[in-house]
């Protein structure tokens, strides 16, 4: 039963193998000349300035969290968009409620204010 998977674990095995070999033999020949400006924050040769730390608005989470939230959720469309002939009219209601439900969510968001941009 577990015979599928051998493929894949060669393939991650190789690929960790791979990755740490390349990363080792890049720390191992790879250019040594550190500098002050090297050391500099930013690595730019510019000088900072003000705090390196800022506060941000919580604005910008979570419009980047509801962005990846109904991202994601449209990529669950596509599957179904495959198959609905297959799935006949019970697929079609269960997509019905899911949309419902993204919507609701949406409305919900849209009615706090969470995609105004001040």
């Amino acid at each position: 039963m577990l015979e599928a998977y051998y493929p894949i674990a060669i393939l991650i095995g190789i690929t960790v193998v791979l990755g740490i070999l390349v990363a080792g033999l890049g720390h191992l020949f790879g250019p040594k000349r550190p500098s002050t400006r090297k050391g500099a924050p930013y690595e730019s040769g510019m000088m900072p300035y003000g705090p390196g730390t800022r506060q941000m608005p919580i604005r910008f989470y979570l419009v980047a969290v509801l962005f990846i939230l109904f991202d994601v959720e449209v990529i669950f469309l596509f599957p179904w968009g495959v198959v609905y002939r297959e799935l006949g009219l019970f697929g079609v209601i269960e997509m019905v409620v899911f949309v419902v439900i993204l919507l609701v969510g949406f409305i919900y968001a849209w009615k706090k204010g969470a995609f105004e941009w001040e």
